[in-house]
């Protein structure tokens, strides 16, 4: 073990508890399945809107510029989430925390449905984000319970949950509100979180506490972490890159299908299926991570997301190279995470997972509230063509600083022997 991934239990609270959900419990194909659709189905609620800003645009009487706002309001209120109650997995029960999360999410999901307005919406939307947090809960519930060797592959599968909820969200959305309107989607999610928070409740088992601390001092660990783990920065730093180039894309991609092409929100929906199908291939990189070869992962990710932005530069001409950037796009954007989250959860303390995925977590996405703030105002100062130039400097910028981290991890192995 390296310099960069020691860790210390007094800076991270753990307790005797450590471990106890891994020496207790077997992680099923039944138990990942349900943990991959609830973390999947918690963070689409983030992006239902994202393919709908025209036509909720229109009904709420409002700009498509203030339209927009919609997808940073519910990523600010996921940061939120992710700051103040994903922390909580490690000193409450998982499973209690999870299902109380998904019944918050309910009424969430209906308020959004029956907004009357505007500003009640988005409101509703920041409370959607905020317990959309409970995706990160489920992370290193299964991050904890899966087997060593197998962690690589559990975590990948779950996150590709999340990967594929955050796309198909846009397809789902949009095929529902040429049915029923855009209220539609925010009704049937809030069927499906019930559903969820009652399957959560039978079938996962009870995960107690890893660690014992107070909540105020919780929270100040997370920053205690920050600080004695350059293994964490550094991830933090590459989550935020991936997080604001992917949102950048999905943002402006609305515009430029919308605008240029005039396709319909069903239609842009669909475009969600090439990335889909692009994220579905990505577990093979937590593969890659459980037979020791961590950097190719990570290369081949960074790559992918680099020649995936000059593809879809071509995008304005041509939906071929379009879908085509779209699929290697995601896979990279999905393999960077996966590759992220596995050397936190393997390299870092057990018992301070929940607050190492809320540090990690909150930077990812304040990427992504970044990207998706940035993605109308560069699509109407320069088009498209702005929009791909500022991922391309955000890819390159991952790229090196990945390998940065690898020639530094290098030299401390060489120093080490």
């Amino acid at each position: 073990m390296t310099a960069d991934e020691t860790t210390a239990d007094e800076t991270t609270g753990s307790g005797a508890q450590t471990g106890q959900v891994e020496h207790t419990f077997t992680l099923t194909r039944a138990i990942t399945l349900l943990l991959t659709v609830t973390a999947g189905t918690s963070v689409a609620a983030l992006y239902y809107a994202q393919p709908l800003l025209v036509i909720i645009a229109t009904n709420l009487h409002t700009s498509t510029s203030l339209a927009g706002l919609l997808v940073t309001a519910s990523q600010v209120g996921y940061v939120v989430g992710l700051a103040l109650l994903v922390p909580l997995g490690d000193i409450v029960d998982r499973r209690t925390l999870i299902t109380r999360l998904l019944a918050l999410a309910v009424v969430a999901a209906l308020v959004a449905a029956c907004a009357p307005n505007f500003w009640v919406l988005c409101a509703a939307l920041v409370f959607c984000g905020i317990t959309s947090a409970t995706a990160m809960v489920v992370v290193p519930f299964a991050a904890g319970v899966a087997a060593p060797h197998e962690r690589g592959r559990v975590t990948g599968t779950v996150m590709s949950g999340v990967m594929l909820g955050i796309l198909l969200a846009r397809t789902i959305s949009g095929a529902l509100a040429e049915l029923g309107g855009w209220r539609t989607i925010y009704a049937v999610s809030a069927v499906a979180f019930a559903i969820l928070a009652v399957c959560v409740w039978r079938m996962l088992p009870s995960a107690p506490a890893t660690a014992t601390v107070r909540y105020p001092r919780l929270l100040a660990s997370i920053a205690t972490l920050i600080r004695a783990e350059p293994l964490l920065r550094g991830r933090m730093a590459l989550g935020f890159l991936s997080m604001g180039g992917f949102t950048l894309m999905w943002t402006a991609s609305t515009f430029l299908l919308a605008r240029d092409y005039g396709f319909s929100a069903g239609v842009i929906g669909l475009f969600g299926l090439a990335g889909a199908a692009g994220a579905a291939g990505a577990p093979v990189i937590g593969r890659l991570f459980d037979r020791g070869h961590a950097h190719v992962a990570n290369t081949v990710a960074w790559v992918s997301i680099l020649v995936g932005w000059g593809l879809l530069a071509l995008g304005h001409h041509t939906l071929v190279a379009f879908v085509l950037g779209l699929l290697l796009f995601d896979f990279g954007s999905q393999a960077v995470q996966i590759c992220n989250q596995n050397r936190i959860y393997s390299s870092l303390d057990p018992a301070a997972r929940s607050r190492i995925t809320t540090a990690y977590m909150v930077t990812f996405f304040l990427g992504g509230v970044a990207g998706s703030a940035l993605a109308a105002p560069l699509y109407d100062a320069g088009g498209w063509g702005a929009v791909c130039l500022a991922g391309t400097v955000v890819a390159v910028v991952g790229l090196a600083l990945w390998g940065a981290i690898y020639l530094s991890r290098e030299r401390s192995l060489t120093a080490a022997h």
